[in-house]
């Protein structure tokens, strides 16, 4: 497989660790090669099998304290949340196909895309696959994203208010996901067009 743009690649691939056996092979395969990565100066991170950073540990979201089955009611504790975007949407493995969950809203899609075949449109237009708009804007206002950092949206995308335009910052990793989980929440018995405030507390 091919790799454009690395900005980051993982600490060494660590053969022992537990949650490799609720791998797919193909993912395990991949990361002995290179034990996750940075594209696009954080448009994509790939996950790897380690301890530290936390923030790179596919072990953090898959059984430990941002477990994402346990964050997310549409996700199941034998998805494999391998990768996330430049504003923590996620992409998880089940039954080897390659799922996108929307972390503001908590919604889960197939993309009907084996590993082999998302990496691909991956390399094919990274931008438009990605949706990396927003991280291209970052960097045209002279934003950097460094790694283990996501993009914070204010106002969220899934509101009307982004419509009128949005400010973005860079966030831990960590940080967004656990915040864009607790967003979703609340969001989940809502109608569409009914009006919530979201507070910011500094």
């Amino acid at each position: 497989m091919q790799l454009s743009d690395v900005t980051f690649q993982g600490p060494e691939f660590e053969v022992n660790a537990p949650v490799v056996d609720a791998l797919p092979e193909n993912l395990v395969a991949l990361l002995k090669q290179i034990n996750g990565f940075v594209q696009f100066a954080g448009g994509l991170h790939v996950r790897g099998v380690c301890e530290k950073p936390t923030w790179h540990s596919v072990d953090e979201v898959m059984v430990g304290p941002l477990a994402l089955h346990h964050l997310y009611e549409a996700v199941l504790p034998t998805d494999v949340p391998f990768a996330q975007d430049c504003v923590a949407d996620q992409f998880l493995l089940r039954d080897g196909k390659v799922y996108k969950l929307q972390a503001e809203t908590g919604e889960l899609e197939s993309l009907g895309l084996n590993l082999s075949q998302f990496f691909s449109a991956v390399e094919t237009d990274p931008v438009e696959f990605l949706a990396m708009q927003p991280l291209l804007r970052f960097q045209r206002d002279g934003g950097v994203l460094e790694p283990g950092q996501v993009l914070h949206v204010y106002p969220p995308f899934c509101t009307e208010e982004a419509r009128d335009g949005v400010s973005l910052r860079a966030v831990s990793a960590t940080e967004a996901l656990a915040f864009l989980a607790h967003f979703s929440r609340q969001l989940s018995g809502m109608e569409n067009g009914e009006r919530f405030q979201v507070r910011v507390v500094p």
